[in-house]
């Protein structure tokens, strides 16, 4: 039976984690043979200086006094307190002259240096005897036949050494067993803050369009990830609920407008009819199917605005298309029996696509005068408005938009009550609300100065001027 490895295990992290610990543990190796081979090399080298030293002083005084000289020097030395070397010296025939040995430890060498190593017993002050070890040169003497043996202890070099290499066989495998338990945990915990958006996102694909990835605050990429998953997940809903309200929408408005047209058909279907009576339920059949296509036609254009597949956004001058609106709603308003000013400045340009702009400030300008009462007043002006920006204002004094229906009016299919008996699709200020989006700008609802009970509708759409 095959065991299943813990999930953590199969992680990119994981795998990772485990080149991270594989590099901190070579470099930990490289780090502790460096310390450990230039501490060796140190140690030998200075003490190859002070040996050198050593014999140059004793050269010295053999080339200037002889043996007799050597071998007082030597015997200074030996009696010296705190030296740490050894010495033996010899005439030609082997004779000991003085030194710390009973014997020359080696024989030798015929002439120039020889390193040797070696051991020695030691009395120790409780009458006990020990070998230490010991390194020096043996020169043989010129002009003598005679040699010069000078040793040091290495117990101290070898004990330095040995703790060195101690420390190394102790704290390789450490450092590497820490950097293996930092990858674990750090792999397990990255799997886990894995493990919690796959399952989130499984919650969603469940049906749980509520379900949002936690975030824990540190920041960190996660965070950041759970952050735009979460905005992703909101906007989703929106559009899921958006498109579950635009089927009931659709259904509830077309089926007025459907019951009359079928309504209108029984009729003429149940009477005998003439050719004048006909022409006019034909007439009112048609109308009745242009509404509903035009509902239908609005519903295409928002959903391609929505998707980016409509519009192409060139400099535009919106001072010369609110100058043609203002003349096309003027005799509209004054039919209407409305008061109509406008108000355009000049040399306002935009970066946005002319008619997706123009279709937005023509339902701001249907809406004020389908919602403005008779005698009432409308104003259109185009300005500069704040940071940079063009505000496109139409005011009304109409009953105006509450506070608390703001937002909601600017969905699909969302009509206040009073707006119910109007003729329309609810449709207007969700499409002026997406060609602000889509130009960077915003649609801005707010009272006008009418009074408490009919404040009328301030609407701008502000875009970003170039």
């Amino acid at each position: 039976m095959k065991l299943a490895l813990p999930t953590f295990l199969k992680t990119t992290t994981f795998k990772l984690a485990l080149i991270y610990s594989a590099m901190f543990a070579a470099f930990s190796a490289a780090l502790l043979v460096y310390l450990y081979y230039s501490t060796v090399y140190y140690i030998r080298a200075e003490s190859e200086r002070r040996m050198d030293l050593e014999f140059e002083q004793l050269g010295n005084a053999y080339f200037t006094g002889g043996m007799e000289r050597l071998s007082q020097s030597v015997l200074e030395r030996m009696t010296r307190t705190g030296s740490t070397y050894f010495y033996y010296l010899e005439d030609s025939s082997g004779r000991k002259i003085a030194g710390h040995f009973g014997r020359m430890p080696t024989t030798p060498p015929e002439e120039d240096v020889q390193t040797v190593y070696f051991e020695f017993l030691q009395h120790e002050p409780d009458g006990t005897e020990i070998f230490r070890p010991a390194a020096g040169r043996i020169v043989r003497l010129r002009d003598n036949g005679g040699a010069l043996l000078v040793a040091f202890d290495t117990e101290q070099q070898t004990a330095i050494v040995g703790r060195i290499q101690r420390a190394i066989f102790i704290a390789a495998p450490i450092g590497l067993i820490f950097s293996l338990l930092g990858g674990i945990l750090i792999s397990r915990g990255a799997a886990r803050r894995a493990d919690e958006l796959a399952r989130t996102a499984e919650a969603v694909m469940g049906g749980e369009l509520g379900r949002r990835a936690p975030v824990r605050g540190s920041g960190d990429e996660f965070d950041r990830l759970a952050s735009r998953l979460n905005a992703m997940l909101d906007q989703i809903e929106k559009l899921v609920d958006s498109t579950r309200h635009t089927g009931n929408a659709i259904a509830h408005d077309l089926r007025s407008p459907l019951s009359r047209l079928r309504n209108r058909l029984e009729i003429a279907l149940s009477e005998p009819m003439t050719r004048e009576s006909a022409e006019a339920t034909l007439e009112e059949t048609v109308l009745e199917v242009d509404r509903v296509l035009g509902t239908f036609n609005a519903i295409l254009r928002l959903a391609r605005l929505e998707a980016g597949a409509e519009g192409e956004r060139v400099r535009m001058d919106v001072s010369e298309l609110g100058e043609e609106l203002a003349e096309l709603f003027d005799p509209a308003c004054e039919e209407a029996g409305l008061g109509f000013k406008s108000q355009i400045s000049r040399n306002l340009v935009v970066l946005a696509d002319r008619d997706l702009v123009g279709q937005a400030l023509s339902n701001l300008l249907d809406n004020a005068v389908k919602y403005t009462p008779e005698g009432g007043e409308i104003s259109f002006s185009i300005t500069r408005g704040p940071n940079g920006t063009v505000d496109m204002t139409v005011i009304d004094s109409g009953p105006g938009v509450p506070v608390e229906a703001r937002e909601r009016v600017v969905q699909r299919f969302q009509r206040m009550d009073s707006a119910r008996t109007q003729p329309g699709s609810g449709l207007g200020l969700a499409l002026v609300d997406s060609v602000a989006d889509m130009h960077g700008g915003a649609l801005i609802l707010d009272d006008a100065d009418g009074p408490a009970d009919a404040p009328g509708l301030k609407a701008t759409l502000r875009l970003p001027r170039v």
